[in-house]
């Protein structure tokens, strides 16, 4: 290329950069959305308030839901996923909290019909670094912000993210709230976050649980594996009961993909209730709150966890485990994100889990009450999953169906079928020979590609 092509194609980028720097330094940014009745929803030098309870206090500009009238409380968490954000947005386990992604640039992908895990935005506010100024996607619908507005969330962009979430794994998860009125004072807006309630002690699985029985007969379509020798596929239909505290979409999915019939019933279902069903196995899901505080599920799986072969997920397995007789506390910040490492103690195999939760159980409490754990979260050594010595209960603290991805755990419904077909316990060797199986999937998986 000639010398004066590269002179001019420097001489662009370095306008550019400069560009770039002096919005950062103003740290207002006019958004352009590639629907025009997008700015309807989000106008663009709408100012907006994050303030948190230990005082802190982020300025930046609204997008969503935007007015004066906006004042969301919530827990403030962070993912630290890369990709996903329609999914844990629609994920019931956020209820409750304000959600900060790590990721510097959140929306550029829009909005979908199919990527969500529940039928609505499920947290109280969403803060990014970035709201992307467009999307492209072929199969988006519409725009982030759009979307939210929709349905009443607000959203805070244009604040130091790496800042708020350094803040957070330090001092911990805390409550906060997002004002979109810039005449209210600061000294105020601090006195309601410090009188908001704790997220220990609340029972949110009751507010986002079916209020009566569905039966789901959704499979994985177009995302399913392609190598049918990579899943466990029950040889004759398989009744599964789930007591729904929260469940994400994909959870139902990947049972039902399995030749199994999901019957999904409120968490304060009762044990009568569910032998009336005769089903082959019992399946306990998701769910945001404090599991010590959703007394009825744990009542419940007290009197029959075990009679038939049960599994739990997340939320699930936190009740499963107090239902037996252990304990949970609280995290300091919890585990958010879809590159969460947990190592399998029955095969010695790591996995790069997704992961949503604040809550965990205690190990010495789950030991003296007959549990044994299975996996491990290398971070910081807590309890990632569990099995029962002699009844066929196993549970995990993680997310297995995850959406988009990783795949990693994907074995472990595999074990679910296995445990309905025989009627055992979970042992080393069916874990070991699905996870043998989920490799022959992600080998075919690669090939295809």
């Amino acid at each position: 290329m000639p010398l004066a092509d590269l002179n001019r194609l420097a001489s662009r980028r370095t306008e550019r950069l400069n560009g770039i720097q002096r919005i950062r330094k103003r740290s207002r940014v006019t958004i352009k959305h590639m629907s025009m009745s997008e700015s309807t929803y989000a106008p663009a030098q709408h100012p907006c308030r994050l303030v948190l309870a230990d005082g802190t206090i982020f300025d930046g500009l609204g997008f969503g839901a935007v007015g004066t009238a906006i004042l969301n409380f919530g827990e403030v968490v962070f993912n630290t996923a890369l990709t996903g954000y329609q999914e844990a947005l629609t994920d019931p386990s956020y209820c409750g909290q304000i959600l900060t992604f790590s990721a510097t640039q959140i929306g550029n992908y829009g909005i979908t019909t199919d990527d969500v895990e529940s039928g609505r935005p499920t947290v109280q506010g969403v803060v990014v670094r970035e709201l992307s100024r467009i999307w492209s996607n072929q199969r988006a619908v519409e725009g982030l912000s759009q979307w939210l507005a929709r349905f009443g969330i607000p959203g805070i962009h244009e604040i130091d993210t790496r800042a708020l979430v350094r803040r957070l794994r330090n001092s911990g998860s805390m409550n906060g709230l997002i004002c979109g009125d810039p005449s209210r004072d600061s000294d105020e807006l601090l006195r309601l976050v410090r009188a908001s309630a704790s997220m220990s002690g609340k029972n949110l699985a009751s507010g986002v649980s079916p209020k009566s029985a569905c039966q789901w007969d959704e499979p994985l379509g177009e995302w399913a594996p392609r190598e049918s020798a990579g899943m466990h596929i029950a040889r004759r239909p398989l009744k599964v009961v789930a007591i729904d505290c929260g469940a994400k979409r994909n959870i139902y999915r990947n049972l039902t993909e399995r030749n199994c019939e999901v019957h999904a019933l409120p968490h304060d279902v009762s044990a009568a209730t569910i032998r009336a069903l005769k089903p082959d196995g019992l399946f306990i899901s998701n769910g945001p709150g404090d599991p010590a505080a959703v007394t009825a599920t744990v009542s419940t799986l007290r009197e029959i966890a075990g009679e038939i072969p049960t599994f739990g997920i997340c939320l699930g397995h936190q009740l499963l485990a107090l239902a037996l007789g252990a304990t949970t506390y609280k995290l300091k910040f919890g585990h958010r994100g879809s590159n969460q490492p947990v190592r399998n103690l029955l095969s010695g195999q790591i996995e790069i889990t997704s992961q949503n939760h604040g809550f965990c159980v205690d190990e010495l409490s789950l030991r003296a009450a007959g549990g044994e754990p299975t996996h491990v979260h290398l971070n910081d050594g807590t309890v990632a999953g569990f099995r029962h010595a002699t009844k066929p209960i196993f549970s995990v603290q993680y997310h297995p169906e995850a959406s988009p991805g990783p795949h990693d755990s994907d074995y472990l419904f595999d074990c679910f079928v296995e445990l309905m077909e025989t009627g055992g316990t979970l042992t080393e060797a069916s874990m070991r020979k699905a996870q043998t199986r989920a490799a022959v999937l992600a080998r075919g998986e690669r090939a295809a590609r």
